[in-house]
């Protein structure tokens, strides 16, 4: 059976329903798309303030969906490429810091994230199960000591990118904020 190319007509004659192939679809009146993701129409309205909470084991797997879900509400508040950039490099250094460096890896531990999204505003806490820190103890990765070690600046870039950075209960809680710079 001979290959076909897409556009092409079925084996039947018919062609693939546009609502298949999303790439060929027209945009509705209202519709916005960005970065690969359809966004729900608003009809002119701002987005809704998005609340997600999460709990979940210490397993690196389990990132993806929050942070999908996170890209998806960023998308929705018409958030710049900037922040955005921002709050996804952040929120992947501190959800991976509260698997690998608060809970150790331990799947018996969970990590819990609670974000509130506006067109204002991002703001996340995450939450592991582990230890703690002092954040005051963390060496300086810009120190000439440690620059040639592959690992370590995950806080400095959390800081640098994020408006606010705080650390509490004994450093297992992290709360971040970033203003939408779009606004």
């Amino acid at each position: 059976m001979p290959t076909r190319r897409t556009g092409q007509p079925r084996g039947n004659g018919a062609k693939k329903p546009a609502a298949a192939n999303p790439a060929a679809r027209r945009k509705a009146p209202g519709e916005t798309r960005k970065r690969n993701a359809v966004v729900e129409p608003t009809n002119g309205m701002p987005a809704p303030d998005v609340n997600l909470h999460f709990v979940f084991p210490s397993d690196y797997g389990a990132l993806r969906d929050v942070q999908r879900q996170i890209n998806s509400a960023l998308d929705a508040h018409h958030y710049d490429d900037e922040s955005v950039f921002a709050i996804k490099l952040a929120t992947e250094e501190v959800l991976i810091n509260a698997v690998k460096h608060g809970n150790k890896g331990d799947a018996a531990k969970s990590v819990t994230v609670d974000v509130t999204i506006n067109r204002k505003q991002f703001e996340i806490t995450v939450h592991d199960q582990g230890a703690g820190f002092n954040r005051k103890s963390v060496p300086d990765p810009t120190a000439e000591e440690n620059l040639d070690k592959p690992s370590g600046r995950g806080l400095l870039l959390i800081e640098s990118y994020m408006d606010s950075v705080k650390y509490t209960d004994k450093g297992r809680r992290v709360k971040m904020v970033r203003k939408n710079r779009a606004v």
